[in-house]
């Protein structure tokens, strides 16, 4: 498993995720263009000072756009005792395979950006 990345598709996740337990770490433009329900927004350069905000879920599942930015942040949790797990395809396959996305403003259409 060295130098791997436990991942898993937006397809696979329960219907229904346990609060805090979805961290996107997408820019704050993008968190407010759209989102997945229920997640907890930390952008990736500002993890390693927020570590004390990352939930301590038993399984955290991390997103960003397209998987790469989250794949990082992954591996970095991981290796600080967190037991992540990549969204592999991110917010687009979030999107794209029909699972939930809100705005911050409730008279915008929700869209990832």
């Amino acid at each position: 498993m060295h130098g791997q990345v436990p991942g898993v598709h937006p397809e696979e996740l329960p219907a229904e995720l346990p609060e805090g337990t979805l961290l996107d770490v997408r820019e704050h433009d993008e968190w407010q263009a759209g989102h997945a329900p229920g997640a907890v927004h930390i952008p990736m350069s500002e993890v390693p000072e927020r570590l004390d905000e990352i939930p301590e879920a038993d399984q955290l599942y991390v997103v960003c756009r397209s998987g790469g930015r989250s794949s990082k942040v992954t591996a970095y949790l991981n290796a600080n005792g967190w037991d992540a797990v990549n969204v592999e395809r991110g917010m687009n396959g979030w999107s794209s395979s029909g699972r939930p996305v809100v705005a911050d403003n409730p008279d915008s259409e929700p869209y990832v950006l």
